[in-house]
């Protein structure tokens, strides 16, 4: 059997790769993750701010009222981390964190509207380069994609990703 070719064994497909396959899809990764976030740490630059900023503005805004918990869970960050990067994010007037409505313990974090112009700024970026690069590939080739990065993740991130593009927490 040739590499890279199937074969079916039990009603499953079987798809055989070499380390060498591995190893080029794993340098596009690099290659893909570094051209993917470089448009945003141009924009980062002028705030002095770096990626962890950004993950936090990007997960703010998808999920109004997020709390610092789930936050430190979606971004996998130590909460010391965390809290330096909402500190700067609050102090420059981006991010809210208001006293929970059901546990005065918890945060809930809000991006501000100067967050929001920020957030818009750094996604239009990105939205326009995943744009290019879907229209490039075609529909086939942005639905595996997502498979493979889905297949990726970890579960409990991937129970956290499945609920946020169902619109849930």
């Amino acid at each position: 059997m040739a590499v890279g070719q199937t074969a079916a064994q039990g009603g499953e497909t079987l798809l055989f790769l070499t380390d060498e396959q591995l190893r080029k899809g794993i340098e596009a990764m690099f290659f893909a993750y570094r051209a993917f976030t470089s448009d945003p740490d141009r924009i980062l630059e002028n705030y002095e701010y770096g990626r962890a900023h950004h993950r936090a503005i990007h997960f703010i805004n998808r999920q109004p009222g997020l709390t610092v918990n789930t936050l430190l869970t979606l971004l996998g960050v130590t909460k010391q981390s965390l809290n330096r990067v909402l500190r700067t994010l609050v102090e420059d007037g981006l991010v809210e964190a208001r006293v929970g409505r059901k546990d005065k313990r918890e945060r809930n974090l809000f991006l501000t509207p100067r967050g929001a112009a920020l957030e818009r700024e750094l996604s239009d970026a990105q939205r326009a380069r995943m744009r290019a690069a879907y229209r490039t590939a075609g529909p086939s080739a942005v639905a595996g994609f997502r498979q493979v990065l889905e297949a990726m993740m970890d579960p409990e991130i991937l129970r956290h990703y499945n609920a946020m593009r169902d619109g849930g927490a």
